[in-house]
Protein backbone atom coordinates (compact mmCIF):
# COMPACT_ATOMS: atom_id res chain seq x y z
CA UNK A 1 0.00 0.00 0.00
CA UNK A 2 1.17 3.58 -0.62
CA UNK A 3 3.11 5.56 1.97
CA UNK A 4 3.54 9.28 2.63
CA UNK A 5 5.78 11.32 4.92
CA UNK A 6 5.31 15.08 4.93
CA UNK A 7 8.57 16.90 3.95
CA UNK A 8 8.72 18.99 7.12
CA UNK A 9 12.53 19.30 7.21
CA UNK A 10 12.64 20.55 3.64
CA UNK A 11 9.84 23.04 4.32
CA UNK A 12 11.63 24.41 7.38
CA UNK A 13 14.86 24.78 5.38
CA UNK A 14 12.99 26.86 2.82
CA UNK A 15 11.15 29.03 5.32
CA UNK A 16 14.07 29.61 7.66
CA UNK A 17 17.23 29.43 5.55
CA UNK A 18 16.21 30.27 1.99
CA UNK A 19 13.48 32.89 2.47
CA UNK A 20 14.16 34.06 6.04
CA UNK A 21 10.59 34.07 7.28
CA UNK A 22 11.65 36.07 10.34
CA UNK A 23 12.20 39.07 8.03
CA UNK A 24 8.42 39.29 7.65
CA UNK A 25 7.74 39.80 11.35
CA UNK A 26 6.53 43.33 10.66
CA UNK A 27 3.47 41.88 8.91
CA UNK A 28 0.30 41.00 10.86
CA UNK A 29 0.31 37.36 11.91
CA UNK A 30 4.01 36.76 11.35
CA UNK A 31 5.09 37.89 14.82
CA UNK A 32 3.01 35.00 16.18
CA UNK A 33 4.74 32.59 13.80
CA UNK A 34 8.03 32.19 15.66
CA UNK A 35 10.43 29.44 14.61
CA UNK A 36 9.15 27.19 17.40
CA UNK A 37 5.52 27.85 16.51
CA UNK A 38 6.10 27.18 12.81
CA UNK A 39 7.90 23.92 13.56
CA UNK A 40 5.11 22.85 15.93
CA UNK A 41 2.38 23.78 13.45
CA UNK A 42 4.03 21.88 10.61
CA UNK A 43 4.71 18.89 12.85
CA UNK A 44 1.09 18.65 13.96
CA UNK A 45 -0.16 19.17 10.42
CA UNK A 46 2.14 16.45 9.14
CA UNK A 47 0.92 14.06 11.82
CA UNK A 48 -2.72 14.62 10.89
CA UNK A 49 -2.02 14.13 7.20
CA UNK A 50 0.12 11.02 7.66
CA UNK A 51 -2.00 9.29 10.28
CA UNK A 52 -5.58 10.37 9.50
CA UNK A 53 -5.84 11.50 5.87
CA UNK A 54 -3.39 9.25 4.06
CA UNK A 55 -4.89 5.93 5.27
CA UNK A 56 -8.23 7.01 3.73
CA UNK A 57 -6.79 7.88 0.31
CA UNK A 58 -6.82 4.44 -1.31
CA UNK A 59 -10.04 3.28 0.35
CA UNK A 60 -11.76 6.55 -0.52
CA UNK A 61 -10.72 6.13 -4.14
CA UNK A 62 -12.08 2.58 -4.22
CA UNK A 63 -15.36 3.44 -2.48
CA UNK A 64 -16.08 6.83 -4.03
CA UNK A 65 -19.13 8.99 -3.36
CA UNK A 66 -22.73 7.83 -3.67
CA UNK A 67 -25.79 9.89 -4.60
CA UNK A 68 -29.05 8.65 -3.10
CA UNK A 69 -32.57 8.91 -4.45
CA UNK A 70 -33.33 11.96 -2.27
CA UNK A 71 -30.41 13.84 -3.85
CA UNK A 72 -28.13 13.59 -0.83
CA UNK A 73 -24.56 12.37 -1.24
CA UNK A 74 -22.48 10.26 1.11
CA UNK A 75 -18.70 10.50 1.07
CA UNK A 76 -16.36 7.53 1.61
CA UNK A 77 -16.10 5.89 5.01
CA UNK A 78 -13.98 7.93 7.41
CA UNK A 79 -14.16 11.23 5.52
CA UNK A 80 -16.69 12.82 7.87
CA UNK A 81 -14.64 11.94 10.95
CA UNK A 82 -11.44 13.10 9.22
CA UNK A 83 -13.07 16.43 8.41
CA UNK A 84 -14.10 16.81 12.05
CA UNK A 85 -10.49 16.21 13.11
CA UNK A 86 -9.25 18.66 10.48
CA UNK A 87 -11.66 21.34 11.64
CA UNK A 88 -11.02 20.67 15.34
CA UNK A 89 -7.31 21.29 14.76
CA UNK A 90 -8.09 24.78 13.49
CA UNK A 91 -6.66 24.06 10.04
CA UNK A 92 -9.56 25.57 8.08
CA UNK A 93 -9.15 28.96 9.77
CA UNK A 94 -5.36 28.83 10.10
CA UNK A 95 -4.80 32.03 8.11
CA UNK A 96 -8.26 33.57 8.48
CA UNK A 97 -9.20 36.78 10.27
CA UNK A 98 -9.31 36.29 14.08
CA UNK A 99 -12.38 38.55 14.17
CA UNK A 100 -14.37 35.63 12.79
CA UNK A 101 -12.63 32.84 14.69
CA UNK A 102 -9.54 32.35 12.55
CA UNK A 103 -5.98 32.11 13.87
CA UNK A 104 -4.60 34.91 11.69
CA UNK A 105 -1.36 33.08 10.93
CA UNK A 106 0.42 33.62 7.59
CA UNK A 107 -1.21 32.33 4.42
CA UNK A 108 2.19 30.75 3.73
CA UNK A 109 1.60 28.20 6.49
CA UNK A 110 -1.78 27.44 4.97
CA UNK A 111 -0.05 26.75 1.64
CA UNK A 112 2.28 24.29 3.38
CA UNK A 113 -0.64 22.49 4.98
CA UNK A 114 -2.38 22.40 1.62
CA UNK A 115 0.58 20.53 0.14
CA UNK A 116 0.70 17.99 2.95
CA UNK A 117 -3.05 17.38 2.88
CA UNK A 118 -3.22 17.14 -0.91
CA UNK A 119 -0.34 14.68 -1.02
CA UNK A 120 -1.92 12.57 1.71
CA UNK A 121 -5.43 12.62 0.25
CA UNK A 122 -6.16 15.02 -2.60
CA UNK A 123 -9.87 14.19 -2.87
CA UNK A 124 -10.39 14.87 0.84
CA UNK A 125 -8.29 18.04 0.90
CA UNK A 126 -10.57 19.61 -1.68
CA UNK A 127 -13.45 19.84 0.83
CA UNK A 128 -11.74 22.22 3.30
CA UNK A 129 -9.72 23.77 0.46
CA UNK A 130 -12.84 24.96 -1.35
CA UNK A 131 -14.24 26.27 1.91
CA UNK A 132 -11.10 28.36 2.42
CA UNK A 133 -11.41 29.79 -1.09
CA UNK A 134 -15.06 30.71 -0.53
CA UNK A 135 -14.16 32.36 2.76
CA UNK A 136 -11.47 34.43 1.04
CA UNK A 137 -13.99 35.76 -1.49
CA UNK A 138 -16.54 36.57 1.20
CA UNK A 139 -13.92 38.21 3.39
CA UNK A 140 -12.87 40.58 0.59
CA UNK A 141 -16.19 41.27 -1.13
CA UNK A 142 -18.93 40.24 1.30
CA UNK A 143 -20.91 42.67 3.40
CA UNK A 144 -20.34 42.86 7.15
CA UNK A 145 -23.58 40.95 7.67
CA UNK A 146 -22.53 38.23 5.23
CA UNK A 147 -19.17 37.87 6.91
CA UNK A 148 -20.77 37.61 10.36
CA UNK A 149 -23.32 35.10 9.09
CA UNK A 150 -21.06 32.70 7.21
CA UNK A 151 -17.40 33.00 8.16
CA UNK A 152 -17.49 31.80 11.80
CA UNK A 153 -19.38 28.60 10.93
CA UNK A 154 -17.16 27.95 7.92
CA UNK A 155 -13.98 28.49 9.94
CA UNK A 156 -15.38 26.16 12.60
CA UNK A 157 -15.94 23.50 9.93
CA UNK A 158 -19.68 23.26 10.59
CA UNK A 159 -20.43 24.68 7.14
CA UNK A 160 -18.45 24.25 3.93
CA UNK A 161 -18.12 26.35 0.79
CA UNK A 162 -18.04 25.85 -2.98
CA UNK A 163 -17.70 27.85 -6.19
CA UNK A 164 -20.30 27.50 -8.98
CA UNK A 165 -19.16 28.81 -12.37
CA UNK A 166 -19.40 26.17 -15.08
CA UNK A 167 -22.61 25.37 -16.98
CA UNK A 168 -23.20 22.68 -19.62
CA UNK A 169 -22.70 25.18 -22.44
CA UNK A 170 -20.02 27.40 -20.88
CA UNK A 171 -16.73 26.61 -19.22
CA UNK A 172 -13.89 28.92 -20.16
CA UNK A 173 -16.27 31.37 -21.87
CA UNK A 174 -18.31 32.54 -18.89
CA UNK A 175 -19.92 35.23 -20.99
CA UNK A 176 -22.33 32.52 -22.23
CA UNK A 177 -23.66 31.98 -18.70
CA UNK A 178 -27.45 31.51 -18.44
CA UNK A 179 -28.19 31.04 -14.73
CA UNK A 180 -30.53 33.88 -13.83
CA UNK A 181 -31.17 35.95 -10.73
CA UNK A 182 -34.57 37.58 -10.15
CA UNK A 183 -35.01 40.19 -7.39
CA UNK A 184 -37.36 38.97 -4.65
CA UNK A 185 -38.16 42.49 -3.41
CA UNK A 186 -36.61 41.93 0.01
CA UNK A 187 -32.96 42.38 -0.95
CA UNK A 188 -32.54 38.75 -1.91
CA UNK A 189 -32.70 37.10 -5.35
CA UNK A 190 -34.23 33.93 -6.72
CA UNK A 191 -31.47 31.93 -8.42
CA UNK A 192 -32.46 29.49 -11.17
CA UNK A 193 -30.15 27.44 -13.37
CA UNK A 194 -27.88 24.42 -13.61
CA UNK A 195 -24.19 24.27 -12.79
CA UNK A 196 -21.92 21.32 -13.61
CA UNK A 197 -18.57 19.97 -12.38
CA UNK A 198 -19.13 21.47 -8.92
CA UNK A 199 -16.55 19.94 -6.59
CA UNK A 200 -17.95 19.15 -3.13
CA UNK A 201 -21.33 20.45 -4.30
CA UNK A 202 -23.15 17.99 -2.05
CA UNK A 203 -21.79 15.87 0.81
CA UNK A 204 -22.53 14.58 4.29
CA UNK A 205 -19.57 16.01 6.18
CA UNK A 206 -21.02 19.43 7.11
CA UNK A 207 -24.49 20.51 8.22
CA UNK A 208 -24.75 23.19 5.54
CA UNK A 209 -23.03 24.11 2.28
CA UNK A 210 -22.51 27.75 1.29
CA UNK A 211 -22.46 28.01 -2.50
CA UNK A 212 -20.96 31.00 -4.30
CA UNK A 213 -22.86 31.16 -7.58
CA UNK A 214 -22.33 33.23 -10.70
CA UNK A 215 -25.62 34.35 -12.27
CA UNK A 216 -27.05 37.07 -14.47
CA UNK A 217 -29.59 39.53 -13.03
CA UNK A 218 -32.52 40.00 -15.37
CA UNK A 219 -31.80 42.89 -17.72
CA UNK A 220 -28.03 42.79 -17.12
CA UNK A 221 -25.66 43.36 -20.05
CA UNK A 222 -24.69 40.38 -22.19
CA UNK A 223 -21.30 38.71 -21.81
CA UNK A 224 -18.99 38.87 -18.82
CA UNK A 225 -19.97 42.48 -18.06
CA UNK A 226 -23.38 41.32 -16.84
CA UNK A 227 -22.36 38.61 -14.37
CA UNK A 228 -22.98 38.93 -10.64
CA UNK A 229 -21.95 36.78 -7.68
CA UNK A 230 -24.40 35.44 -5.11
CA UNK A 231 -24.06 33.56 -1.86
CA UNK A 232 -26.62 30.75 -1.79
CA UNK A 233 -26.80 28.42 1.22
CA UNK A 234 -28.03 24.89 0.54
CA UNK A 235 -30.27 25.12 3.59
CA UNK A 236 -32.02 28.21 4.86
CA UNK A 237 -30.45 29.89 7.87
CA UNK A 238 -32.50 31.24 10.76
CA UNK A 239 -31.93 34.57 12.47
CA UNK A 240 -30.22 32.66 15.28
CA UNK A 241 -27.88 30.86 12.83
CA UNK A 242 -29.83 27.61 12.91
CA UNK A 243 -30.01 25.46 9.78
CA UNK A 244 -33.50 25.04 8.36
CA UNK A 245 -35.22 23.55 5.33
CA UNK A 246 -33.70 23.09 1.89
CA UNK A 247 -33.31 26.34 -0.05
CA UNK A 248 -34.22 25.09 -3.55
CA UNK A 249 -30.72 23.68 -4.08
CA UNK A 250 -30.26 20.06 -5.13
CA UNK A 251 -27.68 17.69 -6.56
CA UNK A 252 -29.03 16.24 -9.81
CA UNK A 253 -26.21 13.72 -10.20
CA UNK A 254 -22.56 13.10 -9.45
CA UNK A 255 -20.01 12.56 -12.18
CA UNK A 256 -18.33 9.18 -12.72
CA UNK A 257 -14.83 10.36 -13.40
CA UNK A 258 -11.21 9.36 -13.90
CA UNK A 259 -9.89 10.30 -10.45
CA UNK A 260 -10.51 12.16 -7.17
CA UNK A 261 -13.28 9.64 -6.55
CA UNK A 262 -13.53 10.63 -2.89
CA UNK A 263 -14.70 14.12 -3.84
CA UNK A 264 -18.28 14.56 -5.02
CA UNK A 265 -18.29 16.31 -8.41
CA UNK A 266 -21.91 17.39 -8.80
CA UNK A 267 -24.49 18.70 -11.20
CA UNK A 268 -26.23 21.36 -9.11
CA UNK A 269 -29.78 22.53 -9.77
CA UNK A 270 -31.02 25.89 -8.46
CA UNK A 271 -34.79 26.28 -8.55
CA UNK A 272 -35.60 29.76 -7.29
CA UNK A 273 -33.01 29.32 -4.54
CA UNK A 274 -32.75 32.36 -2.29
CA UNK A 275 -29.39 34.09 -2.69
CA UNK A 276 -27.80 37.39 -1.78
CA UNK A 277 -25.60 39.58 -3.93
CA UNK A 278 -21.90 39.57 -3.03
CA UNK A 279 -20.25 42.84 -3.96
CA UNK A 280 -21.66 45.05 -6.69
CA UNK A 281 -24.10 44.15 -9.45
CA UNK A 282 -22.45 42.95 -12.68
CA UNK A 283 -19.06 42.75 -10.93
CA UNK A 284 -19.28 39.07 -10.08
CA UNK A 285 -16.12 38.02 -11.86
CA UNK A 286 -14.09 40.55 -9.86
CA UNK A 287 -15.33 38.96 -6.65
CA UNK A 288 -15.06 35.38 -7.88
CA UNK A 289 -11.50 35.93 -9.08
CA UNK A 290 -10.43 36.24 -5.44
CA UNK A 291 -11.56 32.65 -5.01
CA UNK A 292 -10.33 31.55 -8.43
CA UNK A 293 -6.81 32.90 -7.83
CA UNK A 294 -6.71 31.17 -4.44
CA UNK A 295 -7.96 28.03 -6.17
CA UNK A 296 -5.33 28.26 -8.90
CA UNK A 297 -2.57 28.44 -6.31
CA UNK A 298 -4.23 25.52 -4.55
CA UNK A 299 -4.34 23.51 -7.76
CA UNK A 300 -0.68 24.29 -8.44
CA UNK A 301 0.06 22.85 -5.01
CA UNK A 302 -1.96 19.75 -5.94
CA UNK A 303 0.40 19.21 -8.88
CA UNK A 304 3.41 19.40 -6.56
CA UNK A 305 1.69 17.22 -3.96
CA UNK A 306 0.92 14.37 -6.35
CA UNK A 307 4.44 14.55 -7.74
CA UNK A 308 5.85 14.34 -4.19
CA UNK A 309 3.78 11.41 -2.97
CA UNK A 310 4.34 9.53 -6.25
CA UNK A 311 8.08 10.15 -5.91
CA UNK A 312 8.19 8.88 -2.34
CA UNK A 313 6.51 5.63 -3.33
CA UNK A 314 8.67 5.21 -6.43
CA UNK A 315 11.82 5.61 -4.35
CA UNK A 316 10.61 3.07 -1.78
CA UNK A 317 9.87 0.58 -4.55
CA UNK A 318 13.18 1.20 -6.35
CA UNK A 319 15.08 0.41 -3.15
CA UNK A 320 13.36 -2.93 -2.64
CA UNK A 321 12.57 -4.23 -6.15
CA UNK A 322 15.30 -6.67 -7.24
CA UNK A 323 15.87 -6.81 -10.99
CA UNK A 324 19.11 -7.26 -12.93
CA UNK A 325 22.63 -6.28 -11.94
CA UNK A 326 24.34 -2.93 -11.85
CA UNK A 327 26.32 -2.10 -15.00
CA UNK A 328 29.48 -1.79 -12.89
CA UNK A 329 29.04 -5.16 -11.18
CA UNK A 330 26.78 -6.68 -8.55
CA UNK A 331 26.06 -4.34 -5.65
CA UNK A 332 24.32 -6.98 -3.53
CA UNK A 333 25.92 -10.31 -4.60
CA UNK A 334 24.24 -12.23 -1.79
CA UNK A 335 20.85 -11.51 -3.38
CA UNK A 336 19.54 -12.89 -6.69
CA UNK A 337 19.59 -9.38 -8.20
CA UNK A 338 20.32 -5.77 -7.30
CA UNK A 339 17.61 -3.27 -6.35
CA UNK A 340 16.64 -1.25 -9.41
CA UNK A 341 17.86 1.98 -7.82
CA UNK A 342 21.39 0.98 -8.92
CA UNK A 343 20.47 1.54 -12.58
CA UNK A 344 21.38 4.95 -14.07
CA UNK A 345 18.11 5.33 -15.98
CA UNK A 346 16.09 4.66 -12.84
CA UNK A 347 18.16 7.23 -10.99
CA UNK A 348 17.76 9.71 -13.86
CA UNK A 349 14.00 9.38 -13.57
CA UNK A 350 13.94 9.70 -9.79
CA UNK A 351 16.38 12.61 -9.79
CA UNK A 352 14.32 14.50 -12.37
CA UNK A 353 11.24 14.20 -10.16
CA UNK A 354 13.13 15.10 -7.00
CA UNK A 355 14.79 18.14 -8.61
CA UNK A 356 11.40 19.41 -9.71
CA UNK A 357 9.67 18.76 -6.37
CA UNK A 358 12.19 20.63 -4.25
CA UNK A 359 12.31 23.62 -6.59
CA UNK A 360 8.52 23.65 -7.03
CA UNK A 361 8.04 23.69 -3.25
CA UNK A 362 10.35 26.70 -3.05
CA UNK A 363 8.48 28.36 -5.94
CA UNK A 364 5.16 27.88 -4.11
CA UNK A 365 6.45 29.26 -0.82
CA UNK A 366 8.20 32.21 -2.50
CA UNK A 367 4.88 33.22 -4.02
CA UNK A 368 2.88 32.42 -0.88
CA UNK A 369 5.07 34.89 1.00
CA UNK A 370 4.39 37.45 -1.73
CA UNK A 371 0.67 36.84 -1.19
CA UNK A 372 1.10 37.61 2.50
CA UNK A 373 2.97 40.80 1.63
CA UNK A 374 0.33 41.82 -0.93
CA UNK A 375 -2.48 41.40 1.59
CA UNK A 376 -0.81 42.40 4.87
CA UNK A 377 1.94 44.97 4.24
CA UNK A 378 1.41 48.58 5.19
CA UNK A 379 3.84 49.71 2.48
CA UNK A 380 2.03 50.49 -0.78
CA UNK A 381 5.13 49.92 -2.93
CA UNK A 382 5.75 46.54 -1.31
CA UNK A 383 2.14 45.54 -1.87
CA UNK A 384 2.29 46.61 -5.51
CA UNK A 385 5.51 44.70 -6.23
CA UNK A 386 4.17 41.58 -4.53
CA UNK A 387 0.87 41.83 -6.38
CA UNK A 388 2.73 42.25 -9.68
CA UNK A 389 4.64 39.03 -9.06
CA UNK A 390 1.53 37.10 -8.06
CA UNK A 391 -0.33 38.24 -11.15
CA UNK A 392 2.54 37.15 -13.38
CA UNK A 393 3.29 33.88 -11.63
CA UNK A 394 -0.18 32.52 -10.83
CA UNK A 395 -0.74 31.10 -14.34
CA UNK A 396 2.84 29.79 -14.36
CA UNK A 397 2.39 28.06 -11.01
CA UNK A 398 -0.92 26.53 -12.06
CA UNK A 399 0.16 25.49 -15.56
CA UNK A 400 3.72 24.32 -14.99
CA UNK A 401 3.30 22.59 -11.64
CA UNK A 402 0.27 20.61 -12.81
CA UNK A 403 1.71 19.73 -16.24
CA UNK A 404 4.99 18.52 -14.75
CA UNK A 405 3.29 17.07 -11.66
CA UNK A 406 1.21 14.79 -13.88
CA UNK A 407 4.25 13.84 -15.98
CA UNK A 408 6.11 12.98 -12.78
CA UNK A 409 3.26 10.82 -11.49
CA UNK A 410 3.50 8.88 -14.76
CA UNK A 411 7.28 8.60 -14.39
CA UNK A 412 6.83 7.29 -10.85
CA UNK A 413 4.29 4.77 -12.10
CA UNK A 414 6.86 3.62 -14.68
CA UNK A 415 9.23 2.69 -11.85
CA UNK A 416 6.77 -0.01 -10.80
CA UNK A 417 6.62 -1.63 -14.24
CA UNK A 418 3.49 -3.74 -14.64
CA UNK A 419 2.79 -3.48 -10.92
CA UNK A 420 2.25 0.26 -11.42
CA UNK A 421 -0.73 -0.49 -13.65
CA UNK A 422 -2.39 -2.54 -10.91
CA UNK A 423 -4.73 -0.72 -8.52
CA UNK A 424 -3.53 -2.43 -5.34
CA UNK A 425 -0.10 -0.75 -5.45
CA UNK A 426 -1.85 2.63 -5.35
CA UNK A 427 0.52 4.48 -7.69
CA UNK A 428 -1.95 4.51 -10.58
CA UNK A 429 -4.29 6.56 -8.37
CA UNK A 430 -1.71 9.34 -8.23
CA UNK A 431 -1.73 9.47 -12.05
CA UNK A 432 -5.53 9.59 -12.19
CA UNK A 433 -5.84 12.17 -9.42
CA UNK A 434 -3.09 14.40 -10.85
CA UNK A 435 -4.71 14.55 -14.28
CA UNK A 436 -7.63 16.80 -13.27
CA UNK A 437 -5.30 19.51 -11.99
CA UNK A 438 -4.28 20.31 -15.57
CA UNK A 439 -7.93 20.91 -16.48
CA UNK A 440 -9.93 22.58 -13.73
CA UNK A 441 -9.66 26.16 -12.49
CA UNK A 442 -8.75 27.19 -16.02
CA UNK A 443 -7.23 24.63 -18.38
CA UNK A 444 -3.49 24.99 -18.75
CA UNK A 445 -3.67 26.27 -22.31
CA UNK A 446 -5.90 29.06 -21.03
CA UNK A 447 -3.37 29.79 -18.28
CA UNK A 448 -0.66 30.13 -20.94
CA UNK A 449 -2.82 32.51 -22.99
CA UNK A 450 -3.61 34.54 -19.86
CA UNK A 451 0.13 34.83 -19.20
CA UNK A 452 1.10 35.90 -22.70
CA UNK A 453 -2.04 37.79 -23.66
CA UNK A 454 -2.68 39.70 -20.44
CA UNK A 455 0.00 39.38 -17.78
CA UNK A 456 3.16 39.78 -19.85
CA UNK A 457 2.41 43.25 -21.20
CA UNK A 458 0.36 44.59 -18.27
CA UNK A 459 1.50 47.97 -16.96
CA UNK A 460 4.13 48.19 -19.64
CA UNK A 461 5.65 44.83 -18.70
CA UNK A 462 6.37 45.98 -15.15
CA UNK A 463 6.03 42.52 -13.60
CA UNK A 464 8.24 40.61 -16.03
CA UNK A 465 10.86 43.38 -15.89
CA UNK A 466 10.77 43.11 -12.11
CA UNK A 467 11.47 39.39 -12.41
CA UNK A 468 14.30 39.96 -14.89
CA UNK A 469 15.83 42.50 -12.53
CA UNK A 470 15.56 40.26 -9.48
CA UNK A 471 17.16 37.22 -11.13
CA UNK A 472 19.73 39.40 -12.87
CA UNK A 473 20.54 41.08 -9.57
CA UNK A 474 21.05 37.71 -7.87
CA UNK A 475 23.39 36.61 -10.66
CA UNK A 476 25.40 39.83 -10.40
CA UNK A 477 25.60 39.79 -6.60
CA UNK A 478 26.91 36.22 -6.56
CA UNK A 479 29.09 36.31 -9.67
CA UNK A 480 32.32 35.96 -7.65
CA UNK A 481 31.13 32.93 -5.68
CA UNK A 482 33.23 30.14 -7.16
CA UNK A 483 31.11 27.39 -5.66
CA UNK A 484 27.94 28.81 -7.25
CA UNK A 485 29.41 29.41 -10.72
CA UNK A 486 28.42 25.96 -12.09
CA UNK A 487 24.82 26.85 -11.27
CA UNK A 488 24.80 30.53 -12.18
CA UNK A 489 26.19 30.00 -15.68
CA UNK A 490 23.27 27.84 -16.87
CA UNK A 491 20.78 30.15 -15.13
CA UNK A 492 22.28 33.15 -16.93
CA UNK A 493 21.90 31.39 -20.28
CA UNK A 494 18.29 30.42 -19.61
CA UNK A 495 17.42 33.89 -18.38
CA UNK A 496 18.73 35.12 -21.71
CA UNK A 497 16.43 32.67 -23.51
CA UNK A 498 13.48 34.04 -21.56
CA UNK A 499 14.37 37.62 -22.36
CA UNK A 500 14.75 36.77 -26.05
CA UNK A 501 11.33 35.08 -26.05
CA UNK A 502 9.67 38.08 -24.41
CA UNK A 503 11.30 40.42 -26.95
CA UNK A 504 10.23 38.16 -29.83
CA UNK A 505 6.62 38.36 -28.70
CA UNK A 506 6.91 42.14 -28.47
CA UNK A 507 8.15 42.32 -32.06
CA UNK A 508 6.02 39.58 -33.63
CA UNK A 509 2.79 39.06 -31.69
CA UNK A 510 1.10 42.46 -31.75
CA UNK A 511 0.62 42.46 -35.51
CA UNK A 512 -0.08 38.74 -35.62
CA UNK A 513 -1.72 37.45 -32.42
CA UNK A 514 -1.49 33.81 -33.61
CA UNK A 515 2.24 34.01 -32.92
CA UNK A 516 1.44 34.60 -29.27
CA UNK A 517 -1.14 31.82 -29.21
CA UNK A 518 1.17 29.29 -30.84
CA UNK A 519 4.02 30.06 -28.43
CA UNK A 520 2.07 30.65 -25.21
CA UNK A 521 2.48 27.22 -23.63
CA UNK A 522 6.20 27.17 -24.45
CA UNK A 523 6.60 30.62 -22.91
CA UNK A 524 4.76 29.52 -19.77
CA UNK A 525 7.11 26.56 -19.37
CA UNK A 526 10.15 28.67 -20.24
CA UNK A 527 9.28 31.17 -17.50
CA UNK A 528 8.56 28.25 -15.17
CA UNK A 529 11.96 26.66 -15.82
CA UNK A 530 13.82 29.91 -15.19
CA UNK A 531 11.82 30.42 -12.00
CA UNK A 532 12.67 26.91 -10.80
CA UNK A 533 16.31 27.46 -11.73
CA UNK A 534 16.30 30.68 -9.70
CA UNK A 535 14.85 28.75 -6.76
CA UNK A 536 17.67 26.20 -7.07
CA UNK A 537 20.29 28.94 -7.11
CA UNK A 538 18.81 30.43 -3.92
CA UNK A 539 18.60 27.00 -2.27
CA UNK A 540 22.18 26.17 -3.20
CA UNK A 541 23.41 29.44 -1.72
CA UNK A 542 21.54 28.72 1.53
CA UNK A 543 22.84 25.13 1.59
CA UNK A 544 26.42 26.33 1.20
CA UNK A 545 25.98 28.78 4.05
CA UNK A 546 24.63 26.04 6.32
CA UNK A 547 27.58 23.83 5.45
CA UNK A 548 30.03 26.64 6.21
CA UNK A 549 28.29 27.26 9.53
CA UNK A 550 28.58 23.59 10.43
CA UNK A 551 24.89 23.26 11.27
CA UNK A 552 24.27 20.18 13.37
CA UNK A 553 23.20 17.15 11.35
CA UNK A 554 22.68 19.15 8.18
CA UNK A 555 25.73 18.13 6.13
CA UNK A 556 24.19 15.10 4.42
CA UNK A 557 20.98 16.94 3.50
CA UNK A 558 22.76 20.08 2.32
CA UNK A 559 25.23 18.13 0.17
CA UNK A 560 22.28 16.31 -1.37
CA UNK A 561 20.75 19.72 -2.10
CA UNK A 562 23.86 20.82 -3.96
CA UNK A 563 23.99 17.62 -6.03
CA UNK A 564 20.31 17.94 -6.91
CA UNK A 565 20.82 21.59 -7.85
CA UNK A 566 23.60 20.62 -10.28
CA UNK A 567 21.39 17.86 -11.73
CA UNK A 568 18.62 20.37 -12.41
CA UNK A 569 20.99 22.82 -14.06
CA UNK A 570 22.60 20.12 -16.21
CA UNK A 571 19.58 17.98 -17.08
CA UNK A 572 16.41 20.09 -16.88
CA UNK A 573 17.19 23.78 -17.30
CA UNK A 574 18.69 23.36 -20.82
CA UNK A 575 15.12 22.71 -22.03
CA UNK A 576 14.70 26.49 -22.17
CA UNK A 577 16.55 26.45 -25.51
CA UNK A 578 13.92 24.11 -26.98
CA UNK A 579 11.08 26.33 -25.80
CA UNK A 580 12.76 29.39 -27.30
CA UNK A 581 13.19 27.62 -30.65
CA UNK A 582 9.52 26.68 -30.72
CA UNK A 583 8.39 30.20 -29.82
CA UNK A 584 10.50 31.87 -32.49
CA UNK A 585 9.28 29.38 -35.13
CA UNK A 586 6.05 31.38 -35.10
CA UNK A 587 2.56 30.23 -36.03
CA UNK A 588 2.89 29.52 -39.78
CA UNK A 589 2.79 25.73 -39.70
CA UNK A 590 0.47 25.68 -36.70
CA UNK A 591 -2.21 27.64 -38.55
CA UNK A 592 -1.57 26.52 -42.15
CA UNK A 593 -4.05 23.62 -42.44
CA UNK A 594 -7.73 24.30 -42.89
CA UNK A 595 -10.15 22.78 -40.38
CA UNK A 596 -11.21 20.25 -43.03
CA UNK A 597 -7.63 18.98 -43.36
CA UNK A 598 -7.50 17.78 -39.77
Amino acid sequence: MPVYKAPVEDTLFLLNDVFGIERYNNLPGFADASADVVEAVLGEGAKLCEEVLQPLNHSGDQEGCVRHSDGRVTTPKGFKEAHEAYAAGGWIGLAMDPEYGGQGLPYTLGAVMNEYASAANMAFAMYPGLTMGAMAALHVHGSDEQKRTYLPKMIEGKWSGTMNLTEPHCGTDLGLLKTKAVPNGDGSYGITGTKIFISAGEQDITENIIHLVLARIEGAPAGTKGISLFVVPRNKIGADGSVGANNGVSCGSIEHKMGIHGNATCVMNYEGAQGWLVGAENKGLNAMFVMMNEARLGVAIQGLAQSEVAYQNAVAYAKERLQGRALTGAKEPAKPADPIIVHPDVRRTLMSIRAFNEAARAFVLWNALKSDVAHRSGDAAERQAADDQLGLMTPVLKGVLTDVGFDNAVKAQQMFGGHGYIAETGVEQFVRDARIAMIYEGANGVQAMDLVGRKLGRDGGRAIMGFFNEVGGFLKDNAEDEALKPLLGPLQVSLGHLQQAAMWFMNNALARPDNAGAGATDFMHLLGLVSLGYMWAKMAKAAQEKLKAGADGAAERMNAKLVTARFFMERTLPETAVHLARITAGADTTMALSAEQF
